[in-house]
């Protein structure tokens, strides 16, 4: 079974975490979220618009071999939490080298700052300018370039968890759960 790695910072975006958590599981992959504090009460993540969500374990838990895949959520509090934290940023890097990294909304942010974030991608369209790197495309909701994918906000979540169930459980499991949850727009 598929496996993904999703960690959460304080004032991650709730909208794109829960959905790309949903949508893979709907696909068959198996999603771990952690968080990135070593004393956490309960594991609980509070997020950008003060929705709360349990992680599953500790960063410091947290072994690469484990995982196929690493998926960041934005949210700019949780986007800089994600970029300052030195276990992310090398673990972005192993799974660039060997696996797979995503990154949406504000969270190319910290592809760019690990040293990983390709020719090709998409973010937030606010967030552009302070990623400051070439290669922007704003006429994709999901942008792949080679062990990178990228998506644009909140709105293209779905989608980008279609396009993640579609490259680890491939195409006709993706189709399933896009007929299932009437995603003509993906």
């Amino acid at each position: 079974m598929a496996s993904v790695l999703l960690p959460l910072a304080k004032g991650f975006e709730e909208v794109e975490a829960v959905a790309l958590i949903d949508v893979m599981r709907r696909g068959g992959i198996e999603v771990q979220t952690a968080y990135l504090e070593d004393v956490f009460q309960d594991a609980l993540v509070l997020g950008a618009n003060g929705i709360t969500v349990q992680a599953d374990t500790s960063l410091k838990n947290v072994i690469t071999d484990d995982f196929d895949m690493m998926v960041l959520p934005g949210g700019w509090g949780g986007t800089y939490a994600l970029a300052e934290n030195p276990r992310i940023l090398e673990l972005v890097q192993e799974f660039k080298a060997k696996k797979i990294v995503g990154a949406m909304c504000a969270a190319p942010f910290v592809l760019k700052k690990a040293g990983v974030l390709g020719e090709s991608y998409t973010c937030y369209p606010g967030a552009k300018e302070e990623i400051d790197h070439p290669g922007y495309r704003d006429d994709a909701k999901v942008v792949t370039d080679g062990n990178v994918m990228t998506s644009q906000g909140p709105g293209t979540a779905l989608c980008f968890g279609l396009a993640i169930v579609e490259r680890l459980v491939g195409k006709e499991s993706m189709q399933a759960v896009k007929d299932g949850m009437l995603l003509g727009y993906c």
